[in-house]
């Protein structure tokens, strides 16, 4: 019976991103790494050498050494420097390849995925772990690959003077081997055990400077300082806890090692003493040559040990990316010909506590559309249902009669776009923050940022104008502005927004909206409070929902006429605010 083929590791495409396009780079480095070990054992030669020309006052032997001496220095040097020049550069070109490989995985998945992960794990992968993997998985390759020819070359060598003493060397030098090889498979627990610590600290970290603003207010610095305290003392728990068993690695192989290079010294000077069968010299070129056995046995298994933990990283990293991977399905149309309509949707984010409620409502292509309601009663989930942030909904969504679980979420959302009430700007350019890093003909940017009230801003500052960490630099309605003006560009079939004028002021908000409501072609879903007459009076429907509901549909005036929920959420908040621009919170 044949074996099944093994199932390739999801870890080979990131372990192939370390060396993707630089064999030849890594040919040459790990060749001038053996040369550089291998150098060790005519040093070996050279300190036996110049020990026997003493005991024979041989001054020619001596001056013939001091030739071979300054060519093989200067040999080594060159050796070196070229072998140190080539091993950084490629390590920066593995680390950059791997990195990259891993934030694009990441990319691959769905925004409902990534919303149910913790983005302190991605943060520690592509930082800390992505260094251990540089040093201790690729650099490894350089500290291990010269071990085999060092050892067979100090072992042919050792054996042309003295069979006898190369066998006690290699006896004596298996009990440092033995060591590292008890203690080694901890190491790589240690090192996994650090890596999740390390993550669920950096998660920590970037939680605590996210809610920065809300400490200060509720003054609870002193007790976020403890929360800190303790995801800290646990990574640093971790950390010795690592670093206590490496230590206690190579210690217990140096102090082995210091057992066997006294063992050799011993019995060879009771071969040089008593049987006379080898000089002083070959007993220096033996212990010499021991910690050429030694180096390896000692480090060989922590360098495998380190290796397999950096291992143990990758396939971490794969394990991470691919968990709630991006679902497939058939593409959506590059263009929406009939519209969208939900049929008895019900939805919750708790199961038994529904948000939306048996949701009806049709959306035809090239309309606008408005959806009205208090707050909580589901207006920003029913967007995101429609971005296809979340599958578990009952009844039906589609998309020109297609089911929306069955689309492919990348060209959903080159179908539809959304402006959302929280903004993210990049610390970068105005410029970039409007085209998202991508290429778009400059009268294409000025029409989008024109439209989202953003020219002002863009004449005084320029649109080289970096915006600061968060959009630090930037005012509410201008960072607004350019997550509208980001929409326009894109120019996708479908627009949602959601509050997305609500902070800018009454009269640029209702600019921006006419901007939007006068595009031809798209279909738009407008989430407000703000019940502006002239402006919904352009709409070609507005839905209401209530409780989770949708308690009424239908034009301006005929809701008007109607008399029921719209009706009463229009007058109270005009009682409250001119237009009735601010809703309660319950009617």
């Amino acid at each position: 019976m044949r074996a099944r083929p093994r199932a390739p590791s999801p870890a080979r495409p990131y372990i192939a991103a370390l060396y993707a396009g630089d064999r030849l780079r890594l040919a040459a480095t790990a060749a001038l790494a053996c040369v550089l070990e291998l150098a060790a054992l005519p040093v070996s030669w050279v300190l036996s050498a110049v020990i026997d020309a003493i005991a024979a006052a041989d001054a020619a032997a001596l001056a013939r050494i001091l030739r071979f001496t300054v060519v093989f220095t200067a040999t080594v040097l060159a050796a070196g420097l070229a072998y140190e020049r080539l091993r950084a550069d490629l390590l920066r070109r593995a680390a950059v390849r791997y990195k990259n490989a891993a934030f694009a995985a990441v990319c691959q998945k769905s925004i409902s995925a990534f919303r149910r992960e913790n983005t302190g794990r991605y943060i520690a992968l592509l930082t800390s772990d992505a260094e251990k993997v540089q040093e201790n998985y690729l650099n490894a390759v350089f500290l291990l690959l010269p071990q085999p020819f060092l050892v067979l070359g100090a072992l042919a060598m050792m054996l042309r003077l003295s069979p006898a003493l190369t066998l006690a060397t290699v006896l004596l030098s298996l009990l440092p081997m033995a060591g590292s090889a008890l203690l080694a498979p901890e190491l790589a627990r240690r090192e996994r055990t650090l890596s999740d610590e390390n993550e669920r600290f950096t998660g920590r970290i970037k939680d605590l400077l996210a809610g920065f603003a809300v400490i200060k207010s509720f003054k609870a610095e002193g007790e976020t300082a403890e929360v800190f305290a303790a995801a800290n003392a646990g990574v640093e728990a971790a950390r010795a806890r690592r670093r206590r068993w490496e230590g206690s690695l190579g210690t217990t192989a140096q102090a082995l090692g210091l057992v066997t290079q006294f063992g050799i010294f011993f019995i060879g000077a009771a071969l040089a003493v008593w049987r006379g069968s080898i000089s002083a010299g070959t007993v220096v070129l033996f212990v010499n040559l021991s910690g050429s056995l030694l180096y390896p046995l000692q480090n060989v298994p922590q360098y495998l040990a380190r290796r397999k933990a950096a291992r143990a990283l990758i396939e971490k990293l794969a394990a991470v990316a691919a968990e709630n991977t991006t679902r497939t399905g058939t593409p959506a149309g590059p263009v929406l010909r009939e519209g969208i309509e939900l049929s008895h949707l019900s939805y919750g984010y708790v199961p038994g506590k529904p948000v939306l409620r048996d949701v009806s409502m049709k959306l035809e292509a090239g309309k606008k559309y408005a959806l009205v309601g208090a707050s909580g009663t589901g207006k920003s989930t029913l967007l995101e249902l429609l971005m296809g942030a979340c599958h578990g909904y009952a009844g039906s969504v589609t998309v020109d009669g297609r089911e929306l679980r069955g689309i492919d979420p990348d060209s959903l959302y080159d179908l539809i776009s959304l402006i959302g009430q929280e903004v993210f700007i990049f610390d970068d350019t105005l410029q970039n923050n409007i085209t998202m890093f991508r290429d778009f003909p400059p009268t294409a940017v000025q029409s989008a940022a024109a439209r989202a009230g953003l020219a002002a801003l863009i004449q005084a500052r320029g649109a080289n104008y970096r915006c600061g960490e968060g959009g630090s630099g930037l005012s509410g309605g201008e960072r607004q502005r350019i997550s509208i003006a980001r929409a326009l560009l894109r120019g996708t079939p479908v627009l949602l927004l959601d509050e997305a004028t609500a902070a800018l002021d009454n009269v640029t908000a209702a600019s921006v909206t006419n901007s939007i409501l006068d595009l031809d072609g798209l279909t738009r879903l407008i989430v407000t409070h703000r019940l502006d007459k002239a402006l919904l009076e352009r709409c070609d429907g507005i839905f209401v929902l209530r409780g989770g509901q949708i308690a009424e549909q239908g034009t301006f005036a005929a809701l008007m006429a109607r008399k029921g929920v719209f009706y009463s959420l229009y007058t109270i908040g005009a009682a409250q605010g001119a237009d009735g621009r601010n809703l309660p919170a319950e009617i």
